[in-house]
């Protein structure tokens, strides 16, 4: 499952693996909207029809947000704004974020999720109290993803059992009956295949068989990593990073996703039933370096120029 063969020292291109490259196919890619403020044109970089999601960092205007989201959805881009329940201070906000998005940017679909701050701003908590006010619903949004965490969650399960995970994801799945929005996990970013599928397996066991989203750091520095790993609590996996940091011979090489995607496809094609749909890439590293890897690895290709006019 090799992408890059090395001569001399320099890596060299290969042709895509056939199944890495189904499942790139589709793939997604978040950005800010600061991060995104820096792309002259996202037709450049993405595949017509890629889906990019809106990371609500706290503090951040919704003013930023909903420019961010209309200029991307101009550009022909279906767009995923994120909305953080913890920092939504009551169902009237929600109401006007909804309404604005739907109105100014033409959005249709939302990423819901409690959010990184440790104590709310206002009435909400958790993904679960948005759904339950029936106002996406009532706004016609086509698709609600919800957030995953095949490492676990140490801000809703302190003890390390994921019961409290694994509980909201099976009100999400009966969620998924009352809605008419389709419905998709999307994860925090991993960097080690067998993790997830441990944990999406043990979904499928539990009957949670919403689509899975993975996400998956794009190329970055190792230090780079290793500092959001901390930060947004990924565990298990960021022993990759650690067994790495300790090989000078890789130690100012980017990482890349390489080896996790291509376990994850070697997998889906050996059990098609595998629930991991799609890839969600985290451009830590970069929008165009996360792009020019997805393209290199059969991600797709981003329209000719001559057509984006």
């Amino acid at each position: 499952m090799a992408f890059l063969k090395f001569r001399g020292g320099a890596a060299e291109s290969s042709a895509p693996d056939a199944d890495a490259a189904s499942l790139l196919r589709g793939y997604s890619i978040e950005v800010m909207p600061r991060t995104a403020a820096k792309v002259d044109d996202f037709r450049g970089l993405l595949p017509p029809g890629t889906r990019v999601y809106v990371a609500h960092i706290e503090g951040t205007p919704i003013e930023d947000m909903v420019g961010t989201a209309k200029r991307l959805s101009g550009e022909g881009f279906p767009v995923m704004p994120h909305f953080p329940a913890r920092i939504i201070r009551d169902r009237a906000t929600l109401a006007d974020w909804i309404a604005r998005y739907r109105g100014e940017a033409g959005v249709d679909q939302a990423l819901l999720l409690a959010g990184g701050v440790s104590e709310p701003l206002g009435d909400f908590h958790s993904s679960m109290q948005l759904m339950e006010t029936g106002l996406f619903d009532e706004a016609g949004f086509k698709r609600l993803h919800v957030a995953g965490h095949p490492e676990g969650n140490k801000d809703i399960d302190p003890d390390g059992s994921d019961r409290n995970v694994s509980d909201a994801l099976r009100w999400k799945r009966d969620f998924n009956e009352r809605t008419d929005a389709e419905m998709a996990i999307a994860t925090q970013f991993c960097f080690e295949a067998e993790p997830v599928i441990a944990w999406a397996d043990a979904l499928k066991r539990d009957g949670v068989d919403l689509p899975i989203h993975i996400g998956i750091a794009g190329p970055a520095k190792l230090q780079t990593l290793i500092k959001f790993s901390i930060a947004c609590g990924v565990g298990a996996s960021l022993r990759v990073l650690q067994r790495r940091a300790k090989d000078v011979t890789k130690l100012m090489l980017p990482f890349e996703p390489t080896e996790v995607v291509g376990g994850l496809a070697a997998h889906k094609a050996a059990d098609p039933g595998f629930g991991v749909e799609r890839i969600h890439i985290f451009p830590l590293g970069g929008i165009k370096a996360s792009a020019a890897w997805a393209l290199e690895h059969g991600g797709g290709a981003p329209r000719p120029a001559a057509e984006k006019a």
